[in-house]
């Protein structure tokens, strides 16, 4: 028969192992060293406990941190602003007006003059849709002064249809009470 690998192990180192009884109290020795070691580690707790606020304050400042870090406003650099505070003088001024003209304008919107401003925002989209891509013109360019122009000119473009939508309603107004006087005298 084989012998069992365990067997031989163990007729190896036959003799070797410590086999005597321990001491008398050995057992209360062994207590006593195991509630010293219980009460180490319950004096270690209140360490860590010390520091777990400041881990709390050092997480929740890292947690704000990068909530305002991602909610930022992301700010277009591509603009005229980016270039000088000359210029970005010159976008507000622009961005006002147009924004005033375009108010004027939907005040004085009536069903007679409907399709006119309809066509005007449509020719605005088309000039902001040109500013658009004037402005990836402007970071490609490394801002050249022919695109810088450009983007004034686009700004002028779209103020001078906006007037001209108003002169046109203006015009619209005071031809429609002629127009009306002159089908009553006709009838």
């Amino acid at each position: 028969m084989k012998t069992d690998p365990i067997e031989t192990l163990f007729k190896k180192f036959d003799g070797q192992f410590d086999t005597e009884i321990p001491a008398d109290g050995h057992a209360q020795r062994f207590f006593d060293k195991l509630q010293s070691v219980e009460i180490q580690i319950v004096d270690k707790k209140p360490k860590r406990l010390f520091l777990k606020p400041f881990l709390a304050i050092a997480a929740s400042i890292l947690l704000c941190f990068g909530l305002f870090m991602l909610l930022q406003p992301k700010t277009n650099l591509n603009d005229l602003a980016s270039v000088s505070p000359e210029l970005s003088q010159t976008q507000d001024f622009f961005m006002t007006a147009i924004t005033s003209e375009l108010k004027k304008i939907n005040d004085e919107k009536t069903p007679d003059n409907e399709m006119l401003i309809s066509d005007a925002l449509k020719q605005m989209e088309l000039l902001e849709k040109n500013y658009e891509n004037l402005k990836i013109d402007l970071k490609e360019s490394g801002n050249d002064k022919r695109v810088i122009y450009a983007m004034i000119s686009n700004f002028q473009s779209r103020i001078d249809l906006l007037e001209n939508v108003l002169k046109t309603i203006e015009n619209l107004k005071t031809l429609k009470p002629t127009t009306q006087q002159h089908h009553q005298t006709v009838l």
